[in-house]
């Protein structure tokens, strides 16, 4: 049976207690609050191996071992947060904890997870400012790892891609987007078309999706034959050359975190093109290398990816703006959950925003892509370089292990030492 709800002081949402009461199975411990942070402390203390190992953990305890919700709703919980923007792990605990101990509960959750990963990186982040990495040594293991994380990335666009791009609409405005991306034009302006343009095919209104589509395209094309000439097409690895840190406002760094955090649509890499629009293309506040830099010490912590914001927050704005891109980026994750769950799952149901969000995903995997090229020049800019690439996206494809993303990249670094110096 299950145990008394705790007395969460009137925070706890009213469908949270409908749904446990209509469960009909055990339901969340009735354990203090400090219990419940440590539990989900010690998840983000063993969050390696990215989203699908994340999420697995969270699944063996909370659901098999100790049965805090059955199967079918685990399933439908993390089906709202795959669609929502946002780090689907990390949202699973705030959820999670919201069930157990109202929105207190799953505040605490929610930091819990992230917190680990978030003081390693700030560690990481004041290291890499305080003592450099321009050693030849230093600089041939980062090396090792920029190329580690190409590959890493090129592996998140195929897996994005072969899950958001499953019908000849969403191929289309995924190439379109990518197109439009290495032609300089707004990532805001791409999903904008490419969700409206998948939401009108989906709900039978064909001519109008092919007419928007059509407009989009032939608007890529004038761009290219007229405008671009005139002012220079971007180069496929855009940014500055050099970046002193400090570059960014507190707002600037606010701004990013947040926009970025409402637009990871499809896992954590989805990211990585919003993040590097501002820090290195618009922004200039740190270099694409920097930004790979960021990516590479990411990828060697039990921490949703995501949490490399912290690092580009640091470098452009010191101590305090790593606090707060990390904040900003995160928001919505724990917002999403404690302002209403129950609603964002009505949400979602309704087929035309669901095929608009599928729509904004395909266009956010033509960014990726499009990034993975700038980054691809930046990373991979050598034979050695290449080897490494090359060894590491095998590894990535054949290698299932739980810390296998951070041995890889570790991996990298190593042999970037011996035969990149």
């Amino acid at each position: 049976m299950a145990g008394p709800a705790p007395d969460c002081g009137g925070g706890e949402d009213d469908d949270i207690v409908t749904e446990r009461i209509t469960e009909h199975r055990e339901g969340p411990p009735a354990e203090p609050l400090p219990r419940l942070f440590l539990r989900f402390l010690r998840f983000g203390l063993l969050a390696w191996g990215g989203p699908v190992a994340q999420i697995a953990m969270i699944r063996r305890e909370l659901v098999e071992e100790e049965h805090w919700v059955s199967p079918e709703r685990f399933n439908r919980a993390l089906a709202v947060y795959q669609v929502l923007p946002g780090p689907e792990a990390h949202e699973l605990c705030v959820y999670y904890g919201m069930l157990a101990r109202g929105r207190i509960g799953g505040l605490l959750a929610g930091l819990a997870f992230m917190l680990p990963g978030f003081l390693l990186m700030f560690a990481l982040s004041w290291s890499y400012l305080t003592f450099g990495i321009e050693s030849p040594q230093l600089r041939a293991v980062f090396a090792g790892f920029q190329a580690a994380v190409v590959a890493l990335i090129v592996r998140a666009v195929h897996r994005i891609g072969s899950h958001a791009l499953h019908d000849r609409w969403l191929l289309g405005i995924g190439a379109s987007a990518f197109i439009a991306s290495l032609l300089g034009i707004h990532f805001a302006v791409t999903l904008l078309i490419a969700g409206a343009a998948y939401a009108f095919a989906v709900r039978g209104f064909i001519r109008p999706a092919l007419i928007l589509e059509a407009a989009f395209v032939a608007g890529i094309l004038l761009y290219a034959l007229a405008i671009a000439p005139a002012s220079g097409v971007p180069d496929l690895a855009p940014g500055p050359d050099s970046a002193e840190p400090g570059r960014a406002t507190l707002a600037d760094l606010f701004i990013s975190g947040l926009k970025a955090g409402l637009l990871t649509f499809g896992g954590a890499y989805t990211v990585i093109p919003f993040m590097q629009q501002d820090a290195v293309m618009s922004g200039g506040w740190m270099t694409n290398r920097q930004f790979l830099d960021g990516l590479a010490l990411s990828g060697i912590l039990p921490a949703p990816l995501i949490i490399f914001s912290t690092f580009v927050g640091y470098f452009s704005g010191g101590p305090l703006g790593a606090l707060v891109m990390t904040f900003a980026i995160f928001s919505p994750a724990f917002a999403f959950t404690l302002v209403g769950h129950r609603h964002m799952e009505r949400l979602i149901a309704a087929p035309s925003v669901h095929a608009f969000l599928n729509g904004v995903t395909a266009g956010v995997v033509g960014l990726i892509g499009a990034t993975t090229i700038q980054l691809f020049g930046v990373g991979v800019s050598s034979l050695s370089a290449l080897t490494i690439f090359a060894l590491a996206l095998a590894a990535i494809y054949f290698w299932k292990a739980k810390a296998a993303v951070a041995v890889i990249v570790l991996g990298a670094g190593l042999l970037g030492l011996v035969l990149l110096q």
